[in-house]
Parts: C-alpha cells; structure tokens; sequence
C-alpha cells in the first residue's frame, strides 16, 4: 500500500506539473512577468485518481475544482517559491477566497487550493503571485468554464 501510495505522489506531481510545463498549447497556461513565468492550471477534483486524492488530502467531488499555479525563474527555467493568494469569483459576484498549499516533490514547487463550482458556471481567477518578496505581486486573471462531471 505504501509503494501505491509514492508511485500514484509521484504520478500527481508529474501530472500536475505535467499539465503546467506541457508543450500542449490546450494544457500549458502561463504568463511571462520580468524573468518569471507563472504556469497556472484549474480543472475537476474528479479528474484525480482518489489514492491521490487521499495522499493530497484534496476532496474529490463533481462540485470541487483544483487549481494549480507554480513559478520558473525564465533565466534558469527551474521553480522558484513565491506568496500566492488569490479569489475567484462567479458572474454574479459572489466570490471565494483562495486558500494555496506549498507542495514541494523533488525539485518540482507548486501551490494548490480548492474552490467549490456549480454546473455550467464561469469563474474568474484573480491570482497575486510574489516570487521576490521586495517587489510587487504579479497579477494573474483568467477565466474558466466549470461542468459537473
């Protein structure tokens, strides 16, 4: 059970990461600020197999949605830690806090927090992310279509 539990850690880093880093354009979220690139991903609690789930202590549910943001440092193309906050908010402006976990696996360095949606709702992201902690936050906005799995 242990070895299932590392390989299927190990498969969420990669998948996470994965999904960020991927040379997919339909996967692969990033904006460029100075030397910094901020990668950042949102999708269904659904979409993770549940021993990750459990490992991660994320709750798996077709109302839960994950978002993933991490930081490279363009100049050497390596992670870097940063202050990551942020909201989301639906089209009738009720919003939800982001509460971000540092995940640290190997040399891989990403946040995570999870956030509830409805069926075929639109959510709009608003991400400040902090790599150097004497300059300003950067800011992030995107926005996503949500579906109940």
């Amino acid at each position: 059970m242990r070895r299932s539990l590392v390989w299927w850690s190990t498969y969420l880093s990669a998948l996470l990461f994965g999904i960020l880093l991927s040379g997919h354009a339909s996967a692969e979220r990033f904006k460029a600020f100075d030397h910094y690139q901020v990668h950042y991903n949102a999708l269904n609690t659904t979409f993770l197999p549940p021993e990750v789930a459990k490992t991660y202590s994320i709750q798996r549910s077709k109302v839960r949605g994950l978002i993933n943001v991490a930081v490279l440092d363009s100049r050497s193309n390596k992670p870097v830690t940063a202050l990551v906050t942020g909201e989301i908010r639906n089209l009738v402006g009720q919003t939800q806090a982001l509460e971000f976990k540092l995940v640290r696996e190997g040399i891989a360095v990403y946040y995570i927090a999870e956030f509830r949606f409805t069926d075929d709702e639109i959510l709009n992201f608003d991400l400040q992310v902090q790599p150097d902690p004497n300059a300003a936050a950067y800011q992030v906005e995107f926005k996503q279509h949500f579906y109940v799995d």
